[in-house]
């Protein structure tokens, strides 16, 4: 009789060339924000009198918080009303992409209706198109609406994103079983209650991942807010922080200060929403 092989898994402890490996790109992924730091830090001829052999120009300087000040008290940046704009354009276009993006996952990986796999596909074929193609017509119609200038121009056409669907088309695809919504339309539930109560709180996971890429982007984002925000006062951050560089001579500790102020909200949010995201994703798998 042939005997049965084993194929139970043993875990291992990873050995020097992974540890090896992940601190190389963890030095990688870390070198552009120290060099912020160092810059951002120094003076204004920081950059010109940098001398890559020699370890004390790999010291950050003691003009972080100067510089900062700086920025903050720039007239022209506004920096405070330009965060509280950043702030309004970012949450709500993540709460608006989370919300919609669900609603469409949920309509097309769960119900039928007629067309419902080419109207994916032509959904999924448009994150194909370059967002530049569609900057003047969707400016021409902004400016008919007598909205450039305004913050509604820039959340707006980022109600929903076509990754997002798909994100969450795929997600509920695997992780909502049918009979839970069988037994919630017995239940006399309606579609969208059966959205709200059933599909919604099994894609939290997703979602949360979801608000926080479109957070992320929405924060970062330039092309569009400089097109349609450039002359108001209504500015986001990038382009606020974008009039450092409008002079003949660029201070690049100024600039890299304004980088860095930028980016700290985005590390408190990971600092301090990463765990639950984790968790949530963990607790998704596990569900599936």
């Amino acid at each position: 009789m042939a005997r049965k092989k084993s194929t139970s898994i043993t875990g291992g402890r990873p050995g020097w060339f992974t540890y090896g490996a992940l601190g190389i790109v963890l030095l990688v992924a870390l070198f552009p924000f120290y060099w912020t730091v160092l810059i951002g830090s120094g003076d204004q001829s920081s950059v010109y009198t940098f001398d890559a052999f020699s370890w004390e120009s790999w010291i950050p300087g003691g003009n972080l918080m100067a510089n900062f000040q700086a920025v903050i008290d720039n007239p022209a940046v506004g920096f405070w009303k330009a965060l509280g704009s950043s702030l309004i354009v970012s949450i709500a276009v993540s709460a608006t992409t989370v919300l919609l993006a669900t609603l469409a996952g949920f309509a097309f990986a769960k119900l039928r209706f007629k067309g419902s796999g080419p109207l994916l596909v032509f959904v999924i074929a448009t994150m194909a198109v370059p967002v530049q193609l569609g900057a003047v017509p969707l400016y021409i119609v902004f400016q008919e609406l007598n909205l450039v200038g305004s913050l509604w121009a820039v959340i707006l056409p980022a109600l929903v994103t076509a990754f997002g669907v798909f994100w969450m088309t795929q997600y509920l695809s695997q992780s909502l079983p049918d009979e839970l919504i069988e037994a919630a339309r017995v239940d006399g539930c309606s579609m969208f209650r059966t959205f709200w109560n059933v599909a919604l709180p099994a894609a939290r996971p997703a979602a949360a991942m979801l608000a926080l890429f479109t957070f992320v982007t929405s924060w970062t984002n330039f092309f569009w807010p400089y097109i349609v925000l450039g002359n108001s006062d209504s500015k986001t951050l990038p382009v606020a922080l974008q009039v450092l560089q409008a002079n003949y001579f660029i201070d690049y500790s100024i600039v890299l200060a304004g980088v860095l102020l930028s980016t700290i909200p985005l590390i408190l949010l990971f600092v301090f929403a990463g765990r639950q995201l984790v968790s949530g994703i963990m607790a998704g798998a596990v569900k599936g």
